[in-house]
């Protein structure tokens, strides 16, 4: 799981990223605090649509809630891809808690291009493995004759 987790890429569709070992350009979005949660296939296993989207309109309402103004993104792409929230202004602990309370396994936490995979066991940080964000080219449509 760690290694699918660092292998994805993460963000809005316009601005993806990946997690890097060394500094890069920041993607604009990367500006103070910031998190990216999702609330799709809890703990790494898939579970049906239905309740996917249920959990991710749960997972909104909370955000919003603390005064917040999430931004679409989604983790992943192709068979993994999950909708996911970018919301500017998290701090560490809220986004924890998002994670922890939908079952997650981490959630991405960051302060500019400076980001955390936070690790999470119930309820508890377990880990934190520190990081940067790199902006990932766009992924054009293969043109077919």
């Amino acid at each position: 799981m760690r290694a699918a987790f660092l292998d994805t890429t993460y963000g809005p569709a316009g601005e993806r990223v990946r997690l890097a070992g060394e500094r890069s350009p920041a993607p604009t979005w990367a500006r103070g605090e910031w998190a990216i949660v999702t609330a799709w296939n809890p703990g790494g296993r898939r579970v049906p649509e239905e309740a996917n989207v249920w959990a991710a309109k749960a997972l909104l309402t909370r955000v919003r809630a603390a005064g917040l103004s999430p931004l679409p993104a989604h983790n992943g792409e192709g068979e993994w891809r999950e909708e996911a929230l970018l919301v500017p202004g998290a701090r560490l602990r809220q986004a924890a808690a998002w994670g922890a309370d939908f079952g997650q396994a981490a959630v991405l936490w960051g302060t500019g291009r400076r980001a955390a995979l936070v690790w999470l066991d119930g309820q508890r940080i377990v880990g934190v493995e520190r990081r940067w964000v790199r902006r990932v080219e766009p992924v054009s449509p293969t043109l077919r004759p």
